[in-house]
């Protein structure tokens, strides 16, 4: 039986990309070459020796060739390595009377760190007693006969043997061993096998690896190291062991001081003694001792070989997994072959026993595992053979279920670009389509996805909790701009359209057939209910996030007829397009640029976080989290932060309806469940959630965007209204934190918030945190979370983040008593900091006109006044009860953004008609605070006189101004000198003065 510890692929030791970057930190940049001035005619004779360096490391995708300076004596050379830093010295022999041993030592003496060659043209030309000086002043002799792959060879073989001890260490990197003592061959050879390592390494590159890690994974291609004696050989072998892809030795080379006929085998029987698996190369001229690699064992190659070069080839292919995996049986046989991963992991189940068996024994997938890096999984795979297992079956899962954890583990934290070949979208959790952005919101989840990779403290520390962002396919901006080009839309963007006309246009139009293509490819292994997600590039973006004003879809995708689902998703994607044109955006973009509106759409198409639930699809909870909570009360700080969570879709709580508002760093202080009756009254009736069956085929896009407002008294028999409800006991008249006894049932979510099962409240504190320092200052999160009934963690969505505006600037305004004798309104819960003085308009409610249940005329009376005032180009201090741009009509007036675009201040009263509490979490509340404009709230429910600095409006002051135009329910009045506004940000305090 296996060991438990060896069952699954643990990453301790695996690679993240951003290791890469740490890697292949020495680079040769500057190279000065010491030549007579014929020799360097020779050596440029066919292209200069910049250029020649130049082409190859353009062809290799290679970075930033080295820049070779020349000097025709030993005495410019002297005097150039005293003025200027080198990294490396070629000396040509020949020099007029110079000895080029003694030059190398008077380079060291100078530089003694630097790296000094003899480059000679050939055996011949070497100074006499070359062996003997070898190293005395000359680090090693290459001989060049022309061949520009030496010069790379030989440039990376030095970067190779300063970097290995870093790049080992910190990534894994792979070694390459040769041992070769004669310089004509190891000048022949080293070319050859560096270029191999590079040509297979590049043809390893999974297609769908964006640009950036193509680059990394080239620069952690295997070390190529030279030794050139048995003593250099052995230390090399010993420090790297680990990390070794393969050695290629000679078989005669210097062991103690002496030249050994059998030098290479005693080499290779020590470390086939001592580590099995590495494949071994002896490389000879004499063909007899082949019969003794056989004893070792190890492959044999023949110098004298009519292509050595092909022979090379095959070994890196057919030995060291370079190429493709070739399923065989024991008689040699081949029964199939996997060219990546993902099919090898797909053709494992099928194999026979044997054939299984066959490469488990002799290191294949080890070997093959690490050609691909993966060095930690392959010397997993290296350690066990077969009879480690009680049967194939076991081995075969074990080698599964590696190689899937692995593939998961590549992808984590990774933007990978969508192919209809490769894809997987249990491995892929964050695909795109397109070369463009990403958008807002597409930036903000990639950063936390890759974010949420690295944090392993953070996982550790909430172990109670998946922590992930859902699998998300972006459709990038070039997309959108493909489609509005193919449909010929550009008019939308200037011209102002009515909703309903844009959408029918948007519906009508065609996305492009390549798109179509690839959405199928994508729904033929999606199957789950989706979120269809704006992500305009001005959405989300630093100070000035365009939240809620484009639109979010929902569709179960669980048709039986694929076309149906394309039709639904396709439908979807084109409304989230037509939702960049709408008013409220381009009104938005008008309060925050003097720039004529222009933006670009990108598409989020996303796993739906949630459960099901009968034939309804949602999950327990949905909620924003932010780090700053404007208006504390109690023991809590700003600081500590504010959370709004709702049973179901998010929807509830984004659009500002009823929902459970609590500080993460104090969650059971909760001012709306402070009493009974305040439970019975505030608690969460409704929810949202999507429906799976028994949906038209067309959907209901234009209500709810496919959404269902569902009662809770529909749900009783669901797991998280059963989880999250708390039981009121009539007679007792007090809730009880537990389903099981009699009683109308009602949502506290007392289990997360008192009791901490789960415990979500340290994470959302941990999260927002964690937010701020990557953004460097206060974040907005929206987030979901689904619940189990039995042991396993609970799943924590990550769905949005972005930044808060932070207007509590550090200048100081002081509030006095005279501002407060003088003013017309006071309130102690305003947000924002400064003075205003450029309104003279006031538009207001009338209390005596005022009716909930008119709210929705209400709204359209402010956006008609508000258009005149736009165009005026006049900012006003709109003033209401409620909460302002809530969905639901009985907490406020349902205003969109573009009815109120031209206010300067906005007030909220609570008071006996409307007592509605702040609604933070809302889009529409985010939107007016990251804009700056001033956001008070009047509780008149505490009205007392002015020196008790209770809040108050001085509704008979606003009565007798004369009225520019008086409406059903509003009064429009014009001062002739402006309001003076003074808001002290620190208190949250706020008087308005008419001068």
């Amino acid at each position: 039986m296996m060991n438990e510890k060896n069952k699954n692929f643990g990453n301790k030791f695996h690679a993240h990309p951003d290791t890469y970057r740490d890697i292949m930190a020495y680079e040769v940049k500057e190279i000065l070459l010491i030549s007579s001035p014929y020799n360097m005619f020779n050596m440029e004779e066919d292209g200069s020796l910049t250029s020649k360096i130049i082409n190859e490391y353009s062809g290799l995708n290679l970075r930033y060739p080295p820049v070779i300076t020349g000097a025709s004596s030993a005495e410019e050379a002297l005097d150039l390595l005293k003025q200027k830093r080198f990294d490396m010295v070629l000396i040509v022999p020949h020099l007029k009377e110079t000895d080029v041993f003694s030059l190398g030592r008077e380079i060291k003496l100078i530089q003694p760190d630097l790296r000094v060659i003899l480059l000679s043209p050939s055996i011949r030309a070497l100074p006499a007693g070359h062996d003997s000086h070898y190293n005395s002043g000359i680090d090693t002799i290459f001989i060049w006969s022309g061949n520009s792959d030496l010069l790379i060879t030989l440039i990376k073989n030095a970067e190779d043997h300063i970097n290995v001890d870093n790049d080992t260490r910190r990534a894994n990197v792979r070694v390459v061993i040769l041992v070769e003592d004669c310089p004509e061959y190891y000048s022949f050879m080293l070319p050859i096998i560096y270029k191999e390592i590079v040509t297979q390494t590049q043809a390893l590159l999974a297609t769908d690896l964006n640009d950036s890690m193509k680059l990394l994974t080239m620069r952690a291609r295997p070390k190529l190291l030279l030794a050139k004696n048995y003593e250099q050989a052995m230390a090399l072998y010993k420090r790297y062991k680990k990390f070794l892809l393969c050695v290629i030795s000679d078989t005669r080379f210097p062991r103690k001081g002496k030249l050994d006929a059998e030098a290479g085998i005693k080499l290779f029987s020590t470390i086939r003694s001592e580590t099995r698996g590495i494949p071994l190369l002896l490389m000879s001229s004499e063909k007899e001792n082949c019969k003794k690699a056989d004893t070792i064992p190890a492959l044999f190659l023949d110098k004298n070989h009519p292509n050595l070069l092909h022979a090379t080839r095959m070994f890196f292919l057919n030995h060291l997994g370079f190429g493709n995996f070739v399923f065989c049986m024991p008689n040699g046989r081949n029964i199939d072959i996997a060219t990546n991963l993902m099919q090898l992991e797909a053709k494992l189940p099928t194999i026979p026993d044997e054939s299984l068996i066959y490469h488990a024994d002799r290191d294949h997938f080890s070997s093959w595992l690490m050609a691909r890096s993966e060095i930690d999984l392959a010397l997993k795979f290296r350690a066990c053979t077969s009879e480690d297992f009680s049967s194939p079956d076991e081995l075969r899962e074990f080698v599964m279920s590696n190689i899937h954890e692995l593939r998961k583990f590549q992808h984590k934290g990774m933007v990978s670009t969508f192919n209809e070949n490769y894809f997987d979208s249990d491995i892929k959790e964050f695909v795109k389509i397109g070369q463009g952005s990403l958008g807002g919101k597409g930036r903000g989840l990639a950063f936390m996805s890759g974010l949420l990779a690295r944090e392993n403290e953070l996982h550790k520390k909430h172990p109670k909790f998946t922590i992930q962002i859902p699998k998300t396919l972006v459709l990038c901006t070039d997309v959108f701009e493909a489609f509005i080009t193919q449909n010929k839309l550009e008019n939308f963007e200037n011209q102002k359209h009515p909703v309903e006309e844009v959408v029918e246009v948007f519906l009508r139009a065609e996305l492009p057939p390549w798109l179509i293509r690839q959405l199928k490819a994508f729904l033929s292994q999606v199957k789950v209910p989706l979120a269809v997600r704006s992500s305009s590039q001005l959405e989300d973006a630093h100070f000035q996030p365009y939240a809620g004003l484009y639109k979010t879809y929902k569709i179960p995708n669980n048709h039986p007829d694929l076309s149906m689902r394309i039709l639904h998703l396709a439908n979807a994607v084109k409304l989230v397009f037509a939702s960049t044109y709408y008013d409220d955006a381009k009104a938005f973009h008008r309060s925050t640029s003097s720039h004529p509106f222009h933006d670009s759409m990108a598409v989020i198409v996303q796993a739906l976080a949630g459960q099901h639930h009968g034939d309804y699809f949602y999950p327990s909870v949905s909620g924003v989290a932010q780090s700053v909570n404007y208006y504390p009360f109690a023991n809590m700080k700003a600081e500590d932060g504010i959370a709004h969570i709702a049973l179901g879709l998010g929807k509830t709580v984004v659009d500002g309806e009823k929902s459970l508002r609590f500080s993460p760093g104090n969650p059971q202080i909760l001012p709306q469940f402070s009493l009974v009756d305040d439970i019975l009254k505030n608690a969460q009736t409704t929810f949202y959630a999507l429906k799976t069956n028994d949906y038209s085929d067309k959907l209901h896009f234009g209500r709810y965007s496919n959404l269902e407002k569902r009662s809770l008294d529909l749900a009783l028999d669901d797991y998280p209204v059963q989880a999250m409800s708390s039981t009121y006991v009539p007679e007792e008249n007090r809730i009880r934190d537990t389903w099981g006894v009699e009683g109308p049932k009602m949502l506290t979510f007392a289990h997360i918030l008192k009791y901490n099962t789960p415990p979500l409240s340290p994470l959302l504190c941990d999260l927002l945190e964690l937010g701020g320092k990557v953004f460097g200052g206060p974040v907005e999160i929206e987030f979901s979370v689904n619940l189990y009934p039995d042991q396993r963690p609970s799943d924590f969505y990550f769905l949005q983040i972005r930044p808060m505006a932070d207007h509590n600037t550090h200048q100081t305004i002081s509030i006095t008593q005279e501002d407060m004798d003088a003013a017309f309104c006071y309130s102690s819960t305003a947000l924002g900091n400064g003075i205003l003085e450029n309104i003279t308009d006031i538009v207001y409610v009338t209390p005596q006109a005022f009716s909930v249940s008119k709210t929705p005329d209400i709204a359209e009376e402010i956006s008609r006044i508000n258009a005149g005032l736009v165009e005026a180009d006049r900012r006003y201090l709109l003033i209401g009860p409620g909460r302002w741009g809530g969905s639901d009509p009985w907490l406020g007036i349902p205003v969109k953004w573009h009815a109120i675009s031209g206010i300067g201040a906005v007030i909220e009263l609570r008071n006996e008609q409307l007592n509605a509490d702040p609604s933070q979490g809302s889009h529409f509340f985010h939107n007016i605070t990251s804009l700056g404009i001033p956001y008070i709230t009047v509780n008149e429910l505490t009205r007392g006189s002015q020196k008790s600095n209770k809040d108050f409006i001085n509704w008979d002051w606003l009565d007798a101004c004369e009225a520019v135009c008086e409406t059903k329910y509003l009064r429009h009045i014009r001062l002739s000198e402006p309001i003076l506004i003074k808001m002290n940000g620190k208190k949250s305090t706020c008087v308005m003065i008419s001068k």
